[in-house]
């Protein structure tokens, strides 16, 4: 039997949201301001399948706020599974900071909430039910540009950041179909980056900014508004694709070549790269013409 709210269409407008009750979800729609979280804004409006959505809670916030936040099922948001609890209170986008005056009117919803919810609701989702970030998704992360257009992620590396081992691998490009899975690490801790997680292959021992398969974040690079939903973005295409075969690259410009062997050779010549791995990379090169 299909829910239904009994005031469909209604508005519970907060701090930073409004969260509108349809009668099969709820419509989230973050403001676009000075003063809400980046990852507010990039999100723009997401809808949330009452499936999606395991229980209800209501708290007092800080300073004369109350909070109402949904809790969505595991495995049920690519974008909050992307995240894996590293998201802080005031960038989670499924809370909503309301004045402590309308609490009466919070409760409400909240009740309302959670009589349409189902015990069968309350364990980990077998798919994907809110709609992943829209792309194509790019971002600057310390060592590289990443780019996803929803079959291919791209790392282009940067000549200034990029480590030795990621330059003698050169760019890279991986379909969905060959990727197993993402993992995140926000770019607010400590060794933040973005690792791809690659099918029938062992996970990689080595730190990221030796990772072919990472990008690093740095102090400005690969922000969570940005990286974040790159990251969901490529996890849920991740779960809808299968694997395919590898497709050859495409035709490189000869500008960016000549650009990345006069590099290689400055590698060699401080001692970073040993004579034979400079021969075959720099051949490998040549070849991408």
């Amino acid at each position: 039997m299909p829910h239904t709210m009994s005031r469909m269409g209604d508005v519970l407008a907060g701090f930073h949201a409004a969260w509108e009750f349809e009668s099969d979800s709820v419509l989230i729609r973050y403001e676009r301001g000075i003063r809400t979280p980046k990852l507010f804004q990039a999100l723009g409006e997401r809808r949330v399948p009452l499936d999606a959505i395991a229980g209800v809670t209501l708290t007092r916030g800080k300073r004369g706020t109350v909070v109402l936040r949904v809790e969505p099922r595991p495995g049920a948001d690519p974008l909050m599974e992307a995240a894996a609890g590293q998201l802080k209170d005031s960038g989670d986008p499924y809370r909503l900071v309301l004045p402590a005056e309308r609490e009466v009117l919070a409760e409400y919803y909240a009740d309302e909430l959670r009589s349409l919810l189902t015990e069968s609701e309350a364990g980990p989702a077998e798919r994907f039910l809110v709609e992943p970030p829209k792309g194509p998704l790019s971002f600057k992360a310390y060592d590289g540009k990443a780019s996803f257009d929803g079959r291919t992620v791209n790392f282009r590396w940067f000549w200034t950041g990029a480590s030795s081992a990621k330059w003698k691998a050169g760019d890279q490009s991986f379909p969905v179909g060959e990727l197993n899975g993402v993992e995140w690490r926000s770019p607010e801790v400590f060794e933040g980056h973005l690792r791809l997680l690659r099918r029938n292959a062992e996970a990689s021992a080595a730190q990221a900014d030796q990772d072919p398969a990472a990008v690093v974040f740095g102090l400005g690079y690969g922000p969570v508004h940005e990286s974040l939903p790159f990251a969901a973005a490529v996890l849920a295409a991740v779960r809808t694709s299968s694997p395919v075969a590898a497709v050859p690259a495409p035709r490189r410009d000869p500008a960016d070549i000549a650009e990345r062997i006069r590099h290689l050779g400055e590698l060699h010549q401080a001692g970073l790269v040993t004579d034979e791995e400079f021969s075959v990379k720099k051949a490998e090169l040549l070849a991408e013409l």
